[in-house]
C-alpha cells in the first residue's frame, strides 16, 4: 500500500505580485505528481483572508476562485505538535494533518520571511529559504551590503529612505552625481520589478522615487548597466546544484512587471550564447551569493554583463515565478530536470531542511 504525502499549496497573498502567484501555483498544482502527493490549496485573498480552496486549478489562474463557492475559513495550526491545516465546516473545524508545505507567494508577506516565520512556529517542513534568508533576499538595500562585504562586483547604489526624502534630508544632487545618469530607481522589497524606473534626468529621479516609495519606505538607486540581462536557477540545501544561464532580450527598455508576466514578446534565450568562462563565472557566482545568503531550497540569481564582458550581480529572488514562461523551471528544465522532477527535488529539499 502506497502512503501518499500530504502536501499544502499556498498562493494568493497581500502583495503586489497577488496575480503571478496565482499563475505559479496553478502551473505548479498542474505538474506535481499525484501519485505521490495528496494536493490541498490555501488561498490568501488580497484583504487577507486565509480560505481553504476545493475548486478547479482552472479558476485559480482565473482569480476566480474565492468566488465561486468552493472555500471554507481556514488557518493553520502554530501547535507545533499539531501539524494540521484548520478548516471550519459550518460550526465545525476539521483538521487536516499537512506533511509539508509549498508556499507559492511572490514578493511581499509571501518571501520576506514573514510566512517563513509562520512556517516555522508550525513546525511543518516547507519549500525553500527560512526566516533570515527570505527577508535579507528580499530587501535589495540589505543584499546588495552583504554583497559588498564579499566583493561580488555589482552596480554603484545608494539607499534613500521615505522620510528623508520627504523632509529633503537626502542630497538628491550628489546622489546623482555619484551615480551618473540615466539610473535606476528601485523599492527596497518588492519583486517582479514593481514600481522600478529608469531616470534619465534629475525630475524623473524624484518621480522615480515618488513611485518606488507607494511600495515600500526604502529606495535603492543604481547605476544603470548596459548590456545583456543574464538569470541563473539555483536548487539545493548546503550542495546546491545551478542550472545553466539563460538570457532574456525585454521588449521594453527593461525587463519590467509587463514583459515578464504580460506581453510575451520578450525573447528567452536557454542556453544564453556565452563562452563557457562567462557562463562558469555566472554559475559560481549565482552559488556564491546563494550560499553567503543562506538560501535553502531554491532562488533565481539574476546578472548583468556589459558590452566589455564584465559581469554585476542584480538580484536574488527566493521564490521565483512558475509561471509557464518563467526562466526558473526553463532553466532546469534545459539542464535535464523535467517541471514535475523539479518540484519533487525541492520538496525533498523542505524534508532535508528538518
Amino acid at each position: 500500500m502506497i502512503i501518499l504525502i500530504n502536501i499544502l499549496i499556498i498562493f494568493g497573498g497581500k502583495s503586489s505580485e497577488y496575480e503571478v502567484s496565482l499563475r505559479s501555483a496553478a502551473s505548479v498544482i498542474n505538474n506535481i505528481e499525484r501519485d505521490k502527493y495528496n494536493v490541498y490549496t490555501l488561498g490568501i485573498t488580497k484583504d487577507g483572508k486565509w480560505l481553504y480552496y476545493e475548486g478547479d486549478t482552472d479558476l485559480i489562474e482565473k482569480d476566480e476562485w474565492s468566488a465561486g463557492g468552493f472555500t471554507s475559513d481556514a488557518f493553520l495550526s502554530v501547535n507545533a505538535s499539531d501539524n494540521s491545516l484548520n478548516i471550519f465546516e459550518n460550526s465545525i473545524i476539521k483538521k487536516v494533518h499537512i506533511d509539508v508545505i509549498f508556499p507559492v507567494l511572490h514578493g511581499k508577506n509571501g518571501e520576506d520571511g514573514t510566512i517563513q516565520g509562520l512556517l516555522e512556529l508550525s513546525g511543518i517542513p516547507y519549500v525553500g529559504c527560512g526566516v533570515l534568508s527570505s527577508a535579507a533576499c528580499m530587501d535589495k538595500a540589505v543584499t546588495n551590503t552583504l554583497c559588498d562585504s564579499i566583493k561580488i562586483r555589482q552596480a554603484n547604489w545608494r539607499l534613500v529612505k521615505k522620510y528623508d526624502f520627504n523632509h529633503n534630508r537626502i542630497d538628491l544632487e550628489e546622489i546623482i552625481d555619484a551615480l551618473s545618469l540615466p539610473l535606476f530607481v528601485k523599492p527596497a522589497n518588492a519583486g517582479s520589478s514593481v514600481g522600478i524606473s529608469k531616470a534619465n534626468t534629475k525630475e524623473e529621479v524624484i518621480n522615480a522615487l515618488t513611485l518606488a516609495f507607494m511600495h515600500d519606505s526604502k529606495a535603492v538607486l543604481e547605476s544603470a548597466i548596459v548590456g545583456r540581462e543574464l538569470e541563473c536557477s539555483v536548487m539545493g540545501n548546503d550542495c546546491p546544484l545551478a542550472s545553466c544561464v539563460g538570457e532574456i532580450a525585454p521588449c521594453n527598455e527593461f525587463y519590467d512587471y509587463d514583459a515578464k508576466y504580460i506581453d510575451e514578446n520578450s525573447k528567452l534565450f536557454i542556453p544564453a550564447p556565452l563562452t563557457e568562462k562567462q557562463s562558469d563565472e555566472i554559475k559560481s557566482n549565482a552559488i556564491l551569493v546563494y550560499k553567503m545568503l543562506d538560501c535553502r531550497g531554491l532562488a533565481r540569481v539574476d546578472f548583468f554583463m556589459d558590452n566589455d564582458g564584465l559581469i554585476y550581480f542584480n538580484e536574488i529572488n527566493t521564490i521565483p515565478g512558475f509561471t509557464s514562461i518563467s526562466m526558473y523551471p526553463k532553466l532546469f528544465l534545459q539542464s535535464g530536470v523535467p517541471y514535475p522532477q523539479l518540484i519533487e527535488k525541492l520538496i525533498e529539499y523542505a524534508f532535508e531542511k528538518e
